[in-house]
């Protein structure tokens, strides 16, 4: 692909959430739209969880979204590659769903989404154990 073609293709947004469902119309109904995630305890697993790039440009490209350990290192998960096209001037969305996806611990973890096998945009995703940052903030609490 020619660096001309990369530049007619802009992804205008990305949203996690629970799921994704396809209503009357073509219209996207998301469930459980989220930036972070806060749990009792880590680790933790989603039994279901989407990611929904919005694509709009053109041309036919491949898409892939992994999440990645917070040292970069290790993949969490990783879709398959899924090709999608984009007419002149208009639009695509492209979801990604995954199972019984685990998060090893708190931290910041980074959900990737790759353009014809090249990182094309990242987003930051923080795992946050709430027992652990309510003790903290008692801790504080006591201090004052």
């Amino acid at each position: 692909m020619s660096s001309n073609e990369e530049n007619k293709l802009e992804l205008i947004y990305t949203i996690l959430c629970d799921d994704v469902r396809l209503e009357v119309g073509n219209k996207l109904s998301l469930m459980g739209v989220f930036q972070n995630i806060v749990v009792e305890h880590v680790p933790v697993s989603l039994i279901k969880f989407a990611v929904v790039n919005h694509w709009s440009g053109e041309g036919t490209h491949l898409s892939e979204v992994r999440i990645l350990t917070p040292d970069r290192q290790h993949p969490v998960v990783v879709s398959q590659p899924t090709r999608f096209e984009v007419t002149p001037g208009g639009f695509a969305d492209n979801i990604s769903f995954f199972v019984n996806v685990t998060f090893p611990a708190a931290g910041e973890y980074w959900v990737q989404t790759l353009l014809d096998s090249s990182l094309f945009d990242e987003q930051r995703l923080v795992v946050t154990d709430a027992h652990a940052s309510r003790g903290a903030e008692d801790v504080s609490e006591a201090i004052n």
